[in-house]
Order: structure tokens, then sequence, then C-alpha cells
């Protein structure tokens, strides 16, 4: 299906696929009516007409078949033209369609609430290209992950790998996203796959008995006048044999995967035995489905279309088949014998899924962005950034910005004028090193950092069901990121307007405590504040650097620049907001 799609005539394959389908289905009509016309003329005048019905029976199963292959194609080719158009609003960050993984939240998380990982206009929304929960909540473990540089380095050659196979990774997601629909909890499944189920041999006679017995009295009352009746004691007769396989199938039926679930995975399989990688983690990865003592598409389609089967049994034309030959005993033979011999790959194989769906989004990601700035990992306390950018902003209107902080510089102190990017700036150095983190490229011409846990304190806001100030919450925090430097952790901290829900006076004597406490602890990191008292900190502690961003005002209209400068703010809007609000101030 996947090897003859030309990905530029996307619309022109869909249009012929649907032709196709169409045409197969008035041909299957026809060849339904065939089968009953023949059917009838021969019970009735012609019994030699008869003979034509395994041929033709041959030719409808035959064509139902080819167009459930055009209709699984179709929903493939409306899924890659889907994700094209999908793939322009990322890149417009055009982002409201999109799942925001709201439910992933975390207010006590030590910096996802604050960086905009999800949410409305999330990094979430911009990176996820996954298709069920398990890859879901795979890739919300790794965007909340502690930070690991070992394991960000290794990640990160697998993505550089991976985001050049843009055929490959379309494919992987439009599989199943085309397939995957309702989802299905598979854990009784694999309880089930867990059990000591066993054929009884005894069933092996009824099992060769049913199709040959059930053949004979067709041919038998067809051909040589036997009495219908017999066809009727056979069918009690299967009954008792029935009986002993009806329950087991039925709780089989229940609990097996939906078929959507395990088509996907069979194109997954198939879809990875046949790419090339290079990179080690990928080639392990791939390991588990190109072996060679077992064959992962084969096993998948294998229990894809026992599934079908066994989730149909109560089709009228199956129930006729299965009454005069006894098919029952057949499927569940063959159930046991795939349960025994290759069920217990099938937990493996989903947990591998769910990781490969990760390895698919970053690459997709990194690939929609074309990101290519490595990430040069330190053994110093220190971060070195060029042109950082935003993720969630347009490109075109992004500012990038440079900065840096030497080993012996532990604490920014970061003032400004209202609105001027101070805080849109330390968010945009968290979820850049969220990225970094993750294995991706940074927005940014060069990216340097140390091996660091980052914390953030930006959004305390209050909870009236928990009797919760917003300035508790961030006391609560600040406790929090005491703690964790105090404990050893090398924490990067962000720090915005801290202690604003208190005096002016109380604010900067416990903001001056805070910065001597978290040096003290070890900690390094931004701190924002409107207090631009705090900047004179700078000439008595040789730990602390300031940096600002400043505002150009003008009669009716206030200019920024949003680039970080050198030293304390020389001047705040705060006066002009409020004018240009209407606040009217006596000028006595």
């Amino acid at each position: 299906m996947i090897d003859q799609i030309d990905f530029n005539k996307l619309e022109i394959t869909l249009s012929n696929t649907k032709k196709k389908a169409a045409g197969l289905s008035i041909i299957r009509l026809f060849l339904f009516f065939g089968i009953m016309a023949v059917g009838i003329v021969g019970l009735s005048e012609i019994r030699l007409l008869l003979i034509l019905l395994p041929v033709l029976v041959g030719l409808f199963v035959y064509f139902i078949i080819e167009f459930n292959k055009q209709k699984d194609k179709e929903a493939y080719l409306k899924e890659l033209i889907k994700m094209n158009e999908e793939r322009l609003l990322r890149k417009e960050r055009k982002l409201s369609s999109f799942n925001p993984g709201t439910e992933f939240q975390e207010k006590s998380h030590p910096f996802a609430n604050d960086l905009d990982l999800f949410g409305e206009h999330s990094l979430y929304q911009l990176i996820n290209h996954t298709v069920n929960k398990g890859g879901r909540e795979k890739l919300v473990a790794k965007m909340k992950s502690s930070f690991n540089p070992k394991k960000a380095q290794m990640e990160s050659k697998s993505i550089e790998e991976l985001a050049k196979k843009d055929t490959f990774l379309q494919s992987f997601e439009a599989l199943g996203r085309a397939f995957i629909k309702k989802e299905k909890s598979k854990e009784a499944f694999y309880d089930w796959i867990g059990t000591d189920l066993t054929w009884k041999s005894w069933l092996f006679i009824p099992m060769i008995l049913g199709p040959l017995g059930g053949l004979a009295m067709l041919i038998g009352t067809v051909y040589f006048g036997m009495p219908f009746g017999w066809i009727g004691l056979w069918i009690l007769l299967g009954g008792v044999f029935l009986a002993t396989v009806f329950k087991p199938l039925q709780e089989a039926a229940m609990l097996m995967p939906n078929q959507g679930d395990i088509k996907t995975f069979a194109f997954w399989s198939s879809l990875l035995v046949k790419e090339q990688f290079k990179n080690t983690h990928l080639k392990e990865l791939q390991q588990a489905f190109k072996n060679e003592d077992i064959e992962a598409p084969k096993i998948l389609k294998s229990l894809e279309q026992k599934t079908f089967m066994i989730q149909n049994r109560l089709n009228l034309m199956y129930l006729i088949f299965n009454l005069l030959f006894w098919t029952d005993l057949f499927l569940w033979w063959r159930l046991i014998l795939w349960k025994d011999k290759n069920g217990k790959y099938l937990s493996q194989w989903e947990k591998s899924f769910e990781e490969w769906q990760v390895l698919v989004s970053l690459s997709s990601f990194s690939n929609e962005e074309n990101l290519s700035c490595k990430v040069n990992w330190l053994d110093r306390e220190e971060i070195r950034v060029e042109n950082l950018c935003h993720p969630l902003l347009h490109p075109q209107i992004a500012i990038g910005n440079d900065f840096k902080m030497k080993d012996s510089n532990h604490i920014v102190l970061l003032t400004g004028a209202n609105m001027s990017g101070k805080t849109t700036f330390m968010r945009t150095l968290g979820i850049n090193m969220v990225l970094a983190n993750l294995g991706l490229s940074p927005f940014a011409k060069s990216f340097e950092m140390g091996s660091f846990q980052l914390f953030t304190s930006m959004r305390n806001s209050d909870n009236l069901g928990e009797s919760v100030s917003s300035f508790y919450a961030e006391l609560a925090r600040i406790k929090l990121l005491l703690d964790t430097a105090e404990s050893g952790v090398r924490v990067f901290f962000l720090l915005d307007e801290i202690l604003k829900g208190t005096n002016t006076k109380d604010r900067i004597m416990g903001s001056e405590a805070l910065i001597h406490q978290l040096y003290s602890a070890g900690g390094k990191g931004i701190i924002s504040t409107h207090d631009i008292e705090l900047s004179e900190l700078e000439t008595k502690l040789n730990y602390l650097v300031n940096k600002s961003f400043h505002s150009e005002i003008t009669d009716q209209e206030i200019h920024f620049d949003y680039t970080i400068k050198d030293g304390p703010c020389p001047s705040f809007n705060a006066h002009k907001l409020m004018e240009l609000m209407g606040i009217r101030f006596n000028e006595n």
C-alpha cells in the first residue's frame, strides 16, 4: 500500500483510489446477485449450475479483500493530506485545533506548568505526533523528565537520522491515525495470554470431520436426493462439539484488541522491517521486529485475521458456514497455537511502538522546523546561547537574544519595564532547555549548557478550594526550590517577580535574603523583579550580575526592542501605561 504512493500527488492518488474502490464495490454487488441467482436456479432447476458457486464465492471474497485494501489506502491517504494541512498550521503557529494536552498539566512539577509545555498554544501541540494513549503518555513523560545529558545526546543522534526520513515519518504517523480509532486497553488480553489454555486432542476428530462431513451433506442433498433432514441432524451433532469452544471463544472475542490497533501494529512492523538505519539506538529498537527468528509482520497479520474472524463470529455468513463445517473448532485451535507461540511478544512490541511514536514525534518536529543547532553539554556550571528564540512564537516575529552565565556568575537579576520581555525571555530559555533535554535542537544559533535540573516559579496562583493564596503558593514553591538545591541537586532556577504578593519593604528584604540563601545552597539562575533597589547588590555580591530589558517612551506610545542588555533597567513605564489606559494623575 505504502510503496505505491507518490507523496507529491496525494490528491490525485486519493481520487483514483476512490474510483477503484467504487468499481470494486459494483463488481462485488454484481457477484452477490450472481451467487444468489445461481443458487436459486441451481437448486430449483439446473443442478449443474451449482458447480459455479465455489468459483463465484471465491471471486466474491477476492473482491471484498481488494475493496478493503482500497478503503485502507483511502483512509491512509486522507490522513497524509490532513497531516500536510496541519504542518502548515504548525508553521504559522496556529495551534488551536490541536489537542492541548491539558490533562498533563501539573502544578507541582519543577518546570512544566510555567513553560507552556501543555495547554492552549503549547509545546505539546507543536511537538505531538503520537496516535494513541500509550504514545502520548510516553511523550509527556519525556517532556517532564529530569535533565539527563547522556540520554539527551543519545536521543539527539537518533532524531538527527530519523528527521531526514520524511517518507518514513509521514507513513508511520498516517498509518496510526488511519486505523487506531477507539482505544481499548490490552491488559486483560495480556492476562489472558498468560493463562494456561489447552487444546483437547480428541477435538481433532470433529475439527477434521466437520468440513468433510458438511461438504458430503451438501453434495448428497443437492445431487443425490438425500433428505434435508440429514443436514438438520448434522447441525445438531455439530452443536454438541461447537458448545465446547463457544464460551472460550466468546471470552477471547471480548478481550482481544481492536482490529484497528492490530492492523496498525502489522503495518508499523512491516514499515520498520524494510527501513535501513545507521544509528545504533535505532537498530536496537528495530531488532525487536527484524529478528531472523521472529517475523513480526506475519505474526501480527495473523493476529489481525484471527481478531477479525473471532469478533465477527455472529455474522450471518459465518454462522451458516460454522453450523455446516464446524469452523469454530479450527479457529480455536489456531488461536491457541498463536497464543502459545507468539503471544509473549505482543506486549513487548506495544511498548516498543510507543517508543517509536515518541521518536517519530520528535523527529517530525525537527524535520518540520528544520532545526540544526547542536547542543554542547558542558561539564561546568555555565550557559551560553546565541540568537535564542521562543519556539511558540512565529519565526518572523520572534526576536533572538544572546545570553551567557559564567561559572562564577550564580545569579542574574533581571529588571525591566512592564511588557518589555523579561518573563518571555525566561520562558524562552527554559523551554529551549527542555528541547535540549529531549534530544532536540534548540531554537538558537548556538546553545551550550551545563548539567542542571531546571526549576521555575512563575505562575503561582491562588486556590480557593485549598484556601491557598498566591503569595503562600509562591512561598511553598520557593521552599521546594531551596530544599531541592540544599539536597545537593545542581539547580538552574527561573523566578519571575519574586514575592510580588507582599509590600515593597518586605519584598526587597525577603528577596535579598533569598538571593543569599540560593547562592549558599549552590543554586544558579535568573530572578526577575521590578524592585530596582535590588540591582545595587551587584556592587556587594561578586556572584550576582544585572541584566535588563528596556522601553522607549514617546508622547502616546511605548516602544520595546525585546533585547536583553547588561546592567539594570534605567527607567520603568508603569506610570505611562496607566496614563494610556485612561488613568489621570493629579499633577499637584
